[in-house]
């Protein structure tokens, strides 16, 4: 189903910039069928227009917006980039399978605060304003992103330290993300898993892996990389290692050990080729050889029966 739509709260600056948007209520299926269709969050009963209000302090409109998107289509404003962020964080669709190209362009860059968004250039007034009212303006960060949680709060999920999970993450129910662990927008974990490294934007971890402390996967956003990272089931990146190439499931890399597409891996045969041959084979150990400094990769639980075999042995 391509169609989604949401109901919400948007925050607009006097002049008429988006700095967020807030969906009460969404769902998949077509807005005038919201009340019936699937997938809904939550039934569309409230009155949003008590909400609705100038706010003289932050010196922006909050106002009531009704919005139905495709989400095959690229997004054309940013109300329709925060409904598809909602999507993704609150499971309804799963990283990688909404358009998301153009989004950057159509955010801006917003003061998250603890009274909401502020728009950048109105920092210092709105913090002269708290402050006459006796009171401290905090400044959480600088992005075009907020935190997930400020938005969305899934079930069965534990967050360490929210300001390292952006809106638009996927986290699945039994997922752990510990203090130094990082989730981007557009990616995240289909199972349990324990995340102390970074999850980087447009990377799925599947059900039973583990990203170590420290460690990190290569996303899409920076360097123009085109590569998808996706992590199979019961797989570990082990503490301080990196990934730019897929692992199939039951796979291991083992501790500080960086494996990129043009990595030289020496097979258990003697071959030696470039990591990319191997992107997506399960069953496999990646090590590097304390000996020789060779990066190998070994079978963990099948029998060696050569590059082609083990490419598609994901059992």
């Amino acid at each position: 189903m391509t169609t989604a739509w949401g109901r919400g709260l948007l925050t607009q600056t006097g002049e008429g910039t988006v700095l967020d948007t807030w969906y009460h209520d969404l769902g998949l299926g077509e807005l005038a069928g919201a009340d019936l269709g699937p997938g809904i969050v939550t039934a569309a009963t409230d009155d949003l227009a008590a909400a609705v209000r100038h706010d003289p302090v932050r010196g922006v409109d909050v106002c009531a917006i009704s919005l139905e998107i495709d989400t095959d289509a690229a997004p054309e404003s940013a109300p329709d980039v925060y409904l598809r962020l909602h999507l993704l964080s609150h499971r309804l669709v799963r990283p990688r399978t909404i358009n998301l190209e153009g989004a950057f362009g159509l955010l801006s860059n917003v003061a998250w605060t603890n009274l909401g968004p502020v728009a950048v250039d109105q920092v210092d007034t709105v913090r002269l304003r708290v402050r006459v009212s006796g009171a401290v303006l905090t400044v959480h960060g600088l992005d075009k992103f907020p935190r997930m949680t400020d938005y969305v709060v899934p079930s069965g999920v534990r967050i360490a330290n929210a300001d390292r999970v952006r809106l638009g993450a996927h986290l699945a129910s039994g997922t752990t993300v510990m203090h130094e662990g990082f989730v981007n927008f557009n990616a995240g974990t289909l199972g349990t898993s324990m995340v102390e490294g970074r999850i980087s934007q447009g990377v799925i971890v599947g059900d039973g892996s583990d990203i170590g402390g420290g460690a990190s996967t290569q996303g899409t956003l920076s360097g123009g990389g085109k590569e998808q990272i996706t992590i199979g089931e019961r797989c570990l990146l082990g503490a301080e290692a990196g990934i730019g190439i897929s692992l199939g499931d039951e796979c291991v890399v083992e501790a500080g050990l960086y494996v990129t597409a043009g990595t030289m891996v020496k097979l258990p045969d003697g071959e030696v080729v470039k990591a990319r041959q191997l992107s997506g084979a399960g069953g496999l150990l990646y090590r590097r050889n304390s000996q020789t400094g060779a990066v190998e990769a070994l079978p963990r639980s099948v029998k060696w029966e050569g590059l082609n075999s083990i490419l598609h042995h994901n059992d």
